[in-house]
């Protein structure tokens, strides 16, 4: 669980409204909807969560939470859809 630091913020907007800490997709979170991946970009945006946190928190590389980025920045939520590199991951996984 992560700590609540004091200069951290509490509730940051996300994709569909306030969010805070307890709202965040869960750390066990396996299937990455486009709102979930918004959220969790959208934490990081607002001083909720730091890079590093939310990589340890979801067990995200650094590339992909970048290729998360990039999608946003490009196409919006929509962008943040299921792409390739999840397809072969699961894949790869099995």
């Amino acid at each position: 669980m992560l700590k609540r630091n004091p200069g951290r913020a509490v509730s940051v907007m996300g994709p569909l409204g306030p969010l805070t800490l307890e709202d965040l997709p869960s750390s066990g979170t396996t299937y990455w909807v486009s709102r979930r991946k918004a959220e969790v970009l959208a934490a990081i945006d607002g001083g909720m969560l730091s890079i590093e946190e939310a990589c340890a928190r979801y067990r995200l590389s650094l590339e992909e939470l970048a290729s998360w980025r990039r999608s946003i920045d490009r196409a919006g939520i929509p962008g943040l859809r299921i792409t390739r590199l999840q397809d072969y991951r699961e894949h790869v996984a099995n």
